[in-house]
């Protein structure tokens, strides 16, 4: 049989078939009318199936809705969001002034005078070296400098009778004896360990009778009123961070505690590995709570980058990019967007939006460019019965 003949004959019996399921079956007619057709009678034996004929509703249905139909709609209005306007980093802690104690001469420890966690002020002696070679030679210092004062005055007074040479020498050797005293009087005076600054003592690293040398650590002096923190901040904030900007940092020992503090330092160059940039603030410490070494969460606050701010379910993708619906007198307009920083509860865009301006964010599917819609809000308002 040849192809169009076959067709025909299938066209027959699906007519035929959609023609015995509307007479035979009941409750066709119901469905047919649901489907957005009117309603078909049940064929009689011999009658030829009427044409489908589609309802107001149906059509209305086909075509979205209708041109002039409003499409019911939910907006959200526009909030201001703000970028960059906060910075968190891990430091490490520093006394503002830190020293190794160590002797400046070489001997043995005869006496120790401190002990650790002492707080101790600046030139207090802390240890003493064997010194009684020192005393003999400041002794011997101090005897050679009298001959030569004697000597000296005894020229002075017979100046008729020596050359001028001679009181010239004498009083060249009174100078040099002078010297050799002090000379003995400094290195009796170095056989003592003394602090260089006000601080509290650590763990002390010798006993007496050590052997120390002038490369010896003794102990080590923390002045921490102030405590120094030296962080890393990303690149970007380089130009927003000035020294004395406040700073607030939180140790891991002290839950619950915030310290205040400003920025003390600004590194002059960026990390080439890491693209951060070395800041240290200053953290005051009156109230000795914090030890060098503790690691500290640095927060700083900025006045940051304003942004308008939409629902994440409002931004839709075409093929030029992302945009929002945003309604305008009823109208829906298509506005551009440009997505700077995704968060949970909005997204941070770049586009021509003001704070208040209404974004669809509930029934995308249907609103077309310019095309009427209704904010369902306004709908339920509405209907709301007038209160008397």
């Amino acid at each position: 049989m040849a192809f169009w003949k076959q067709f025909i004959v299938c066209l027959v019996v699906i007519a035929a078939g959609f023609a015995g399921w509307v007479y035979f079956v009941p409750g066709a007619g119901e469905t047919l009318r649901k489907a957005g057709f009117s309603e078909v009678s049940k064929l009689a034996p011999g009658e030829a199936a009427p044409q489908p004929v589609v309802s107001a509703e149906g059509q209305s249905r086909r075509r979205g809705g209708g041109a002039n139909a409003p499409v019911l709609v939910a907006t959200q209005a526009v909030v201001r969001g703000v970028v960059n306007d906060r910075l968190s980093a891990i430091g490490t802690g520093d006394a503002i002034r830190s020293v190794v104690v160590m002797p400046q001469a070489s001997g043995t420890i005869r006496d120790i005078l401190i002990k650790s966690g002492d707080r101790i002020t600046k030139g207090q002696v802390l240890a003493k070296l064997d010194s009684e070679e020192q005393v003999i030679a400041r002794g011997q210092a101090d005897v050679a400098l009298k001959s030569a004062i004697e000597k000296s005055s005894l020229y002075h007074n017979i100046k008729s009778s020596v050359s001028r040479m001679d009181v010239f020498d004498a009083e060249i050797a009174e100078q040099g004896a002078r010297l050799q005293l002090q000379a003995a009087e400094l290195n009796l005076e170095r056989r003592n360990i003394v602090a260089p600054i006000d601080g509290i003592v650590g763990i002390i690293a010798v006993n007496v009778g050590d052997n120390v040398s002038t490369t010896t650590p003794i102990a080590t002096l923390d002045d921490r009123t102030e405590i120094l923190v030296d962080y890393w901040v990303p690149e970007r904030f380089a130009n927003t961070i000035t020294v004395g900007h406040p700073v607030e940092a939180t140790s891991v020992a002290l839950p619950g505690r915030a310290f205040s503090g400003v920025v003390e330092a600004i590194d002059n160059r960026i990390d080439a590995a890491s693209r951060t940039l070395r800041v240290r603030a200053r953290i005051d410490n009156a109230s000795d709570e914090l030890r060098a070494g503790m690691s500290f969460n640095v927060g700083m606050k900025f006045a940051g980058d304003q942004y308008p701010a939409v629902d994440p379910v409002s931004v839709q993708w075409d093929s030029q990019g992302s945009f929002v619906w945003h309604v305008v007198d009823g109208k829906s307009q298509k506005v551009r967007v440009s997505i700077v920083q995704r968060n949970p509860d909005f997204i941070l865009v770049k586009a021509d939006l003001k704070d208040g301006d209404a974004i669809v964010t509930e029934g995308l599917q249907r609103v077309l460019e310019g095309g009427a819609v209704r904010v369902a809000s306004e709908v339920a308002s509405s209907s709301e019965p007038a209160t008397q």
